[in-house]
């Protein structure tokens, strides 16, 4: 593994410092993992005092990660743990979201990751989302670094607001042009109704009239479905 977390930054690799058998003796670790159909997993590779990695092989294939402060395990009220992923070949680490006091666990639903190709989605279990996986090349590891409380919530508050702005471009980009599209399209259909009519060089118009237009407007439309894209206005 080549990197570690780095609890000033979401996605900043910084060198990984060997563990030897003085830091396994000292520290011990205060998490969990749990992945479906595994054993559990309570023996990370500490990193440092307060930053932990626990290594997942992406095969076989899995849906969700817990992670959770062990039973008897607990952590000052001023203090969370955030909990980051790196998924090869990148060397960053993503932040998922955060444990701590009061909220002891937390499920991170992670679909299809695979050796070569994944995709990775969030479900309403989950109160943060997961990392995009665009093909883990190898282990995939979990990171989980200790930090201030009120550090932790101002990352969970910038990742929040990162993805609701990124969320609602989309849907509202995508509504605008629909509400182009219909007006344009509104507008040829009327001018179209009102040229037929127009022809029987009349004030008042016969319903069967209107009615004859519907069914010739029907069949060019069935015919050709993009006739009206294509019509000038006027």
């Amino acid at each position: 593994m080549r990197g570690v977390i780095s609890p000033r930054s979401h996605c900043v690799p910084v060198p990984l410092r060997r563990v030897d058998d003085k830091d396994q003796a000292t520290n011990t670790s205060m998490f969990g993992i749990i992945i479906s159909g595994r054993p559990v997993d309570a023996a990370p590779q500490i990193v440092a005092q307060t930053q932990y990695a626990f290594r997942v092989s992406p095969t076989p294939t899995f849906s969700h990660i817990v992670v959770f402060l062990l039973p008897g395990s607990e952590l000052p009220p001023d203090v969370a743990a955030s909990v980051y992923v790196q998924i090869p070949p990148s060397l960053d680490f993503k932040l998922l979201g955060a444990i701590g006091p009061g909220k002891e666990s937390a499920i991170f639903k992670v679909n299809g990751i695979k050796p070569h190709a994944s995709t990775v989605d969030t479900d309403a279990m989950t109160e943060y989302p997961s990392a995009s996986a665009n093909g883990a090349a190898g282990d995939i590891v979990v990171g989980i670094s200790i930090e201030p409380a009120a550090q932790v919530e101002a990352q969970l508050a910038q990742m929040r607001a990162g993805q609701q702005t990124s969320s609602a471009l989309v849907p509202m980009q995508v509504g605008r042009g629909s509400q182009i599209t219909t007006k344009i399209l509104a507008q040829r259909i009327i001018g179209n109704a009102f040229n037929f009519l127009a022809s029987f060089g009349s004030d008042v118009v016969p319903l069967k009239a209107f009615q004859d237009w519907w069914v010739k407007f029907e069949k060019k439309v069935e015919l050709d479905p993009t006739f009206l894209e294509r019509e000038e206005k006027g």
